[in-house]
């Protein structure tokens, strides 16, 4: 049976990032834009990485132009998310959310989750210890206000 840690990606700086090497951590993976108007978000997620890393807490930032809403490049995007924002928590190199060129973690995502296309930026998946689909989150929905269903999955 496939979990999310069955699935790699590719960081900023080039290196490999092996969701199996957080195995038993809770994860936020959260598609993302520079110049979306979802952006100040990234403050949120920032907040709840410091706020919980220590328990067991990674979330993942995984860029994506789809929505024509990023910076030109992979560099640019990582200056301008810790400069405004204050990001230190994982990000990727771009990746699609959707068609022909989908990343295979956000195909499965949204299997898992039952729902189908990703319809905006900063759609979050929250993943539990087992590697299994908690639940899937709106673009709208802010990082606090999944604070306590995160905090819940930390405490198993």
């Amino acid at each position: 049976m496939t979990t999310v840690y069955d699935f790699s990606e590719t960081e900023m700086n080039d290196q490999p990032l092996n969701l199996k090497d957080y195995q038993g951590k809770v994860l936020l993976i959260v598609n993302t834009a520079s110049k979306c108007g979802l952006a100040p978000q990234l403050e949120g997620l920032e907040k709840l990485y410091k706020k919980y890393r220590d328990q067991g807490l990674v979330v993942l930032g995984l860029p994506s132009n789809q929505f024509h809403q990023e910076l030109e490049n992979d560099e640019k995007t990582e200056e301008y998310c810790q400069l405004h924002y204050g990001v230190t928590f994982p990000m990727t190199k771009r990746v699609a959310v959707n068609g022909d060129q989908e990343d295979p973690l956000f195909t499965y995502l949204k299997e898992a989750s039952g729902h189908g296309k990703i319809k905006w930026n900063y759609t979050k998946f929250l993943v539990g210890r087992d590697g299994k689909l908690i639940h899937r989150y709106a673009p709208i929905t802010k990082p606090e206000a999944i604070e306590e269903t995160l905090s819940q999955a930390l405490s198993h």
